[in-house]
């Protein structure tokens, strides 16, 4: 059993797959009418419920508008303390603040900072932190593109296998983006950080690219 948290960014049907019968959700402000949609009702509704109201008939905790975590932080902080460890983010990428996105990139660092395996999903792309020293598989999937980021200045010591355009020990910089538009081969990916915390995204090629259901 895992955890789900719904964030109030677009929702679709590759997205809202991702959800487990007996999967714990949280739903994140607007994000319970995000669920709505999909006839899925959340186990909890956090927010300050500045871009929605809080439902009827659902547990909520309203939280201040002024206040240092976003509502998705502050989700992430309850399900750890839940004691959950497998957490995926939907509704946390794209939609009209790409502040919000960067913001949940960073909520998806620090839960897995916090033990937890965490990654975000939408209709196109799934998105994983992977820690310094830690070691990333992936499947074959020719339909996908596969790429990675240093999540600080420089990422060191990175490998790559398995992969159309290897990489050994190799060295990524944040203001040059060498790891873009990979792809997996026939035995499947693995991804070695060396020193520093990387951002894998596994997307859709172009071909294959889904339509947001709003």
């Amino acid at each position: 059993m895992g955890c789900v948290i719904v964030s109030a960014g677009p929702l679709g049907e590759r997205a809202v797959a991702q959800i487990q019968q007996d999967d714990y959700i949280i739903a994140c402000d607007g994000g319970w009418k995000r669920l709505e949609q999909w006839n899925t009702q959340p186990h909890l509704v956090v927010g300050d419920f500045d871009s929605s109201h809080p439902p009827k008939g659902m547990e909520c905790i309203c939280l201040p508008t002024e206040k240092d975590d976003t509502d998705t932080h502050y989700a992430a902080r309850l399900a750890v303390q839940k004691g959950y460890t497998q957490i995926i983010m939907l509704g946390a990428l794209g939609g009209a603040r790409m502040e919000h996105t960067f913001a949940n990139i960073a909520t998806a660092l620090w839960l897995a900072r916090q033990g937890c395996k965490v990654s975000l999903v939408d209709e196109n792309s799934r998105v994983y932190p992977v820690l310094s020293g830690q070691c990333f598989s992936l499947a074959y999937d020719p339909a996908v593109y596969l790429s990675i980021f240093p999540l600080q200045s420089v990422a060191s010591g990175v490998s790559l296998k398995g992969t159309k355009y290897p990489m050994q020990d190799g060295t990524l910089n944040s203001d040059y983006p060498i790891g873009v538009s990979n792809e997996i081969l026939a035995d499947g990916a693995e991804i070695q950080a060396g020193q520093g915390d990387l951002l894998v995204i596994v997307t859709q090629k172009d071909n294959q690219l889904g339509t947001n259901e709003e």
